[in-house]
């Protein structure tokens, strides 16, 4: 497993419930793409294909942040977290890639759950193109959701790489 994509496993593992299980569900996945001021919020359907943005934490401060950050995991029955790992162009870690590492071991200890860090080199920039072509403007409406449209980018990005894998196997 390289830098880029990274697993931290569960302190301990949270059976799905016999519904989802004799249904064939999957629990959801929550992104969460981290900054310092903001943290975009996104979540998978429940079978796993597809992202859609939730929201964006203005943090205040670690117990607040973290407050919230239960009731989605809660609200939305999230199994899995994916952090996104803003590594330098040359593979480097960032400054802010060790933040991003923090706040994802937290969450594994804090909410037992399987934890995956995730590649989001150039999400923002993607996530501004498509903002641009829907037409959103430069300014306050966009910085009120860029965070959410990156988080949904690595989001996509990692469910379909987890369907790829599985279809090769």
């Amino acid at each position: 497993m390289d830098a880029a994509r990274a697993e931290l496993p569960p302190k301990t593992a949270e059976p799905q419930p016999p519904e989802a299980q004799a249904s064939g569900l999957v629990r959801r996945v929550a992104a969460f793409d981290v900054g310092d001021r903001r943290i975009g919020v996104a979540v998978s359907d429940p079978l796993g294909y597809t992202a859609q943005p939730l929201f964006t934490l203005h943090r205040t401060n670690h117990r607040a942040d973290m407050k919230s950050i239960a009731r989605v995991l809660r609200k939305h029955a999230v199994a899995e977290a994916l952090v996104g790992n803003p590594l330098h162009m040359s593979g480097d870690q960032s400054p802010q890639a060790a933040k991003a590492q923090q706040f994802a071991e937290e969450l594994r200890a804090q909410f037992g759950l399987v934890v995956h860090l995730w590649d989001e080199r150039l999400t923002t920039t993607e996530a501004h193109r498509h903002l641009d072509a829907g037409g959103h403007a430069a300014g306050r409406e966009r910085s009120q959701i860029i965070d959410q449209v990156a988080a949904v980018l690595i989001l996509q990005s990692f469910l379909d790489a987890r369907a790829n894998r599985t279809a090769q196997e």
